[in-house]
């Protein structure tokens, strides 16, 4: 692969990377500061999500890694590429913070497809099935982040 081809694909990669990061601090907020009749049932909902996503974060940098790109680290700078917006540490009604990530997955999602449309393009097999893969779990946790909203 040459590095003009590549750059769309590392580039997304890096965004991925820094979205899955800040969605990880976004749920571990929610996590700490949920509070309510749903307390137990999304805190340790909440719990699940962030470690999967403290998991595919490893993947994408180590993906990165492979194609000879550096892996993009640090908080300030992880957050410069990342268009994912921070809830405030205020107290907020359960239903808040999944609304507030259900923003973030749906972020997440948008440059995920592009990312898998710019690895198609590349031949990048191997990067669109990393794609492919966290596409799925974001879908599935916007189903099941949707289905508790219903009816609030």
């Amino acid at each position: 692969m040459t590095t003009n081809v590549a750059a769309p694909v590392t580039e997304g990669l890096k965004t991925l990377l820094a979205d899955s990061y800040a969605l990880m601090g976004q749920t571990h907020l929610a996590h700490w500061n949920v509070e309510g009749s749903d307390f137990f049932q999304l805190h340790t909902a909440f719990q699940g999500q962030y470690e999967e996503l403290f998991t595919a974060i490893d993947e994408i940098a180590e993906r990165l890694r492979a194609l000879d790109s550096l892996a993009p680290g640090g908080l300030a700078t992880l957050a410069k590429h990342s268009e994912i917006e921070e809830l405030s540490v205020d107290s907020h009604p359960a239903k808040d913070y999944v609304a507030h990530l259900v923003e973030g997955h749906e972020l997440v999602v948008s440059h995920a497809q592009a990312l898998r449309h710019a690895a198609e393009e590349a031949g990048d097999l191997e990067t669109q099935d990393l794609v492919i893969a966290r596409i799925q779990v974001h879908q599935k946790t916007l189903w099941m982040l949707r289905s508790f909203l219903k009816n609030r």
